[in-house]
């Protein structure tokens, strides 16, 4: 295990496309275990945006040594953030996955669910060290050198920031940072290394994303406005105001949060409903997702989109949304009709005696054994096929809807092709207003909602005048319906040091009784252990936890 480890991470990179150009076809074509030496990788300021293409493909690729749908964040997506959420449901699965979605695997420190992020992450770190390691002597552009080794920082810090989220505890809990962390490797070494303490790994993190910020001002340069998988200053600043916000240093959130949405304007409803398969104008940072590097079945769109293969061909569905959180909403509210909201249908009654459905409340199958109900969700998803994504298969094809089934991925080829958005700027409007409440800045906090809800009427006339909790609550509930499915959900509810409560379909809610439950905030499952496949190589991490032990 100790020699397949450091060849992970011994000067190996993946490479990539043709430096700065914007055609789909010029992506990479190979294989993930095709890799060139750090010599030829770092070479040239051209090659080496061509690895950093590599580290983008890395992110959404299957990689072969583990289970199928291990594809970067394609599964750190759905195992590590939807699934174990307050408001992701996918009951289809439900019992078969319960012991995931209810945080039960997390103590297990042999399982590959438990080392699959840790190897994933330290993957991304790797093939990023190898960059900073060697771009500085490489021939070419200057500026492109400067840009190749700024993006390669915000990868790290990117890769370091979610780490943290796994493996290690609240920043609350961690006693101002004294806790235990992650291991910082920061360069291509591959010997033993002990954890550094939280403090240190975020001001780590705070380090890469400015020295990355300050090379993308001296290089002069950006990606191309449709290369959404190489990270750029927005990226920098992004994943730096998210690290700001987990470790509850609310100003510096602030600051960069606000930094990171310059030029990535709030997208139009049309826009909004158009998919979330092709970047749109807040799009900071997502995946490369073209036909012409098909990820077959180990696409987020196969299993969950609402036209992916899986939900236009089984009874599987796609994923729903937690009723509970969207009976919080207003109706005229243009995400809440990205769903199949009960609001929507008169004849929905899930306690109804005259319609016996084992269906619905197994699954929260709609309109199974009841034909209206079944043709008023059939002509509703019609109806919003037809407006927003005409040009793509229709959803569901064999008719199988759930309660709060959804309408907000699709895919645009087969079985599951399309982009996925790992950062975008309503997040960072977000950000904004969770910083101002935690900072006293109740109007700020307010007026931020405003601008996310009201600016491209995402939710018609909206105001908001609330205070204290109240707010708070009103923040947690939109960033929750602005960011479902999109790789947050069990982070969010982490951070805010909030228990899981989830309703079953019998108690009216939407969930499926394996995952109807109560997680407590400080239930251990929140943090994942250290994988026994590091501990069994690492001698400095062993003797670290002997140490402590003691």
């Amino acid at each position: 295990m100790k020699r397949y480890i450091n060849q992970l991470l011994a000067g190996m990179v993946l490479v990539g496309a043709p430096v700065l150009t914007s055609c789909s076809s010029d992506y990479l074509e190979t294989d993930p275990t095709e890799s060139v030496s750090a010599d030829v990788a770092t070479a040239t300021a051209e090659s080496g945006y061509m690895a950093l293409n590599g580290i983008a493909k890395t992110m959404t690729t299957q990689q072969y040594a583990w289970s199928q749908g291990c594809a970067g964040e394609n599964r750190i997506f759905v195992i590590y953030e939807n699934y174990g959420s307050q408001d992701y449901f996918y009951n289809y699965y439900a019992t078969g996955w319960a012991p995931i979605m209810n945080l039960q695997y997390s103590t297990r420190n042999n399982t590959s669910y438990d080392a699959y992020p840790w190897y994933y992450y330290y993957t991304l770190v790797g093939q990023a060290n190898t960059i900073i390691a060697h771009i500085d002597e490489a021939t070419g552009e200057p500026g492109l050198v400067k840009f190749d080794k700024a993006s390669a920082l915000t990868y790290r810090a990117y890769a370091f920031e979610k780490l943290l989220h796994y493996y290690a505890p609240r920043w609350q809990d961690s006693n101002n940072g004294a806790a235990d962390g992650i291991i910082l490797r920061l360069d291509e070494s591959t010997g033993g290394m002990a954890l550094s303490s939280m403090a240190d790994c975020y001001k780590q993190i705070y380090k890469d994303c400015d020295e990355a910020i300050a090379l993308f001002k001296e290089s002069g340069m950006d990606r191309s406005s449709n290369e959404v998988w190489i990270a750029n200053e927005n990226v920098a600043h992004a994943v730096y105001a998210r690290a700001a916000l987990t470790r509850q240093d609310y100003a510096k959130a602030l600051e960069q949060a606000k930094l990171a949405r310059e030029g990535y304007p709030l997208m139009d409803n049309t826009a909004y409903y158009s998919g979330f398969c092709r970047p749109t104008s807040e799009w900071i940072f997502g995946s490369y997702g073209d036909a012409s590097e098909n990820n077959w079945y180990w696409s987020y769109g196969t299993q969950y989109a609402c036209n992916g293969y899986y939900a236009a061909n089984t009874a599987n569905g796609a994923g729903s949304i937690n009723i509970d959180l969207t009976n919080q909403i207003p109706d005229n509210d243009i995400r809440k009709g990205l769903f199949l909201t009960p609001d929507k249908f008169p004849s929905y009654n899930l306690s109804d005696p005259t319609v016996p459905d084992a269906y619905y409340l197994t699954y929260g199958m709609l309109g199974i054994h009841n034909d209206p109900l079944w043709e008023e969700v059939d002509a509703y998803i019609e109806k919003r096929h037809a407006i927003g994504a005409s040009a793509m298969a229709r959803p569901y094809a064999p008719g199988y809807y759930y309660i709060g089934g959804h309408l907000k991925f699709y895919v645009f080829d087969t079985p599951g092709v399309g982009y996925l958005p790992f950062i975008r700027s309503s997040e960072m409007y977000l950000i904004e207003a969770e910083a101002n409440y935690f900072l006293n800045n109740t109007t700020a906090a307010q007026e931020a909602l405003v601008a996310l809800n009201t600016t491209t009427d995402r939710t018609p006339g909206y105001t908001c005048d609330k205070t204290g909790n109240d707010l708070f609550q009103e923040i947690v509930n939109y960033r929750e319906l602005e960011l479902w499915g999109e790789g947050v959900g069990f982070s969010d509810y982490k951070r805010w040091n909030m228990p899981i409560s989830r309703r079953g379909l019998a108690q009216g809610g939407s969930a499926h009784s394996a995952i109807a439950k109560n997680i407590a905030a400080n239930d251990p499952n929140w943090t994942w252990v250290i994988p026994q496949w590091e501990t069994d190589y690492n001698d400095a991490f062993k003797s670290t936890a002997d140490e402590s032990a003691e």
